[in-house]
């Protein structure tokens, strides 16, 4: 099998550039509210647990 000439030296790592990745929308009031409700559930679970 015939090798090709090495064409110059990529160092280890390099990557290829890609279109820039969107921005992450910001949360709303609903998802805040789910995540506060949840932590709430989950700490009142976890004392409940722990006076028993």
């Amino acid at each position: 099998m015939r090798e090709l000439p090495h064409e110059g030296r990529v160092p280890d790592g390099d990557r290829v550039p890609g279109p820039p990745r969107p921005e992450r929308a910001a949360l709303t009031r609903r998802q805040y509210a789910y995540g506060g409700t949840v932590a709430l559930l989950v700490l009142a679970l976890l004392l409940l647990g722990l006076l028993r």
